[in-house]
């Protein structure tokens, strides 16, 4: 599967928590994918401070979109294999 690059914009104070926490040969995106599948959720940094709550809404209103996407594809896929 290749993986597509995808550009975020984060604050100034998110890229410098991103980069003290991420290893010396490992990127950005190791980083949040390691975090994101040890159960960490941005739920967990909701209210300190590094989402605004805006950002936070509007972060929401797309990982939902998202979920609804996958879903909606996931059932295509069932109905053109004929397992729904």
């Amino acid at each position: 599967m290749h993986n597509m690059a995808k550009t975020i914009a984060v604050s100034d104070e998110t890229y410098e928590l991103l980069k003290r926490l991420k290893g010396e040969n490992e990127s950005f995106s190791e980083l949040i994918t390691k975090s994101l599948k040890k159960r960490s959720s941005l739920m967990s940094i909701a209210g300190s401070g590094t989402l605004s709550t805006a950002d936070w809404k509007k972060t929401r209103k797309e990982l939902k979109k998202g979920e609804m996407i996958t879903e909606k594809k996931l059932l295509d896929a069932g109905r053109s294999l004929g397992t729904s």
